[in-house]
């Protein structure tokens, strides 16, 4: 008789744990988050759904698990027979594909076939603001992509993002800066009206003189522009006869 008393304690038991596990298994499906397998209170999804990355967040000081459709910035996917997980990318690089191979990177170094370099090899440039290594055009020094130079190499003129052996017209070179300016024509005022007939010593004629009217450059031209022309003009006038005041009665 002790022995089937024993098989029904032990029955009853495992019936009683049976439920407890369907009941703590429904209660954690009410509370785990959206993608979690199992989770805990504590320590957040403990497994994934199918075809979800298993991913460690910082919880203030704790760590929790997520379950992920993809990995955050800095970490790539891992995929496995029995679990996938977020594993951080190389210390240099901010963003990744793989573990060998990089997409984007930290500031001081420059993506170079998918690694991040801390230079740049020979024909390339250091492009500080891709941070990528970056074939620049011809003539070109520094460049933030291509057909966009910011720095031409010693003999060149910079204009527009572009590196120019002479500048193109309506452009001069200022020397100085190395850059090709917009050429500055000159540019005049209006005339002033004639000025009075004056006679020089010089003319013979009695009656015979000169006026002048004169105008004003409102924009002197730069070294290849167009020059001013004359601001003053003068030309002969014929002096009237001061009229006789009456005579005194």
């Amino acid at each position: 008789m002790r022995i089937p008393s024993l098989i029904w304690i032990l029955h009853f038991m495992n019936l009683t744990k049976g439920q407890d596990n369907t009941r703590r298994s429904s209660s954690e499906s009410r509370v785990c988050p959206a993608g979690c397998a199992t989770c805990s209170v504590l320590n957040g999804c403990l497994a994934c759904k199918p075809r979800l990355f298993f991913h460690l967040e910082l919880d203030g000081m704790r760590q929790r698990g997520a379950c992920l459709s993809s990995c955050p910035r800095g970490h790539y996917g891992r995929r496995s027979p029995h679990i996938s997980i977020c594993t951080r990318c190389k210390e240099d690089c901010a963003s990744c594909f793989s573990e060998h191979f990089c997409t984007y990177c930290h500031s001081g170094h420059f993506l170079f076939g998918g690694k991040c370099e801390n230079s740049c090899p020979n024909g390339l440039t250091a492009n500080a603001v891709l941070r990528e290594c970056t074939e620049c055009s011809t003539g070109c020094e520094v460049c933030v992509r291509r057909n966009m130079c910011v720095r031409c190499r010693a003999e060149l003129y910079f204009l527009h993002g572009q590196c120019h052996l002479t500048c193109p017209r309506e452009f001069e070179p200022d020397v100085q800066l190395m850059q090709c300016i917009p050429q500055v024509h000159c540019e005049m005022g209006g005339w002033t009206g004639w000025g009075p007939c004056v006679r020089k010593s010089s003319m013979r004629a009695y009656r015979r003189g000169q006026e002048t009217r004169n105008r004003q450059v409102l924009r002197s031209p730069s070294v290849s522009g167009d020059p001013c022309p004359h601001v003053s003009e003068i030309r002969k006038c014929a002096i009237k006869k001061r009229p006789k005041s009456p005579s005194r009665l």
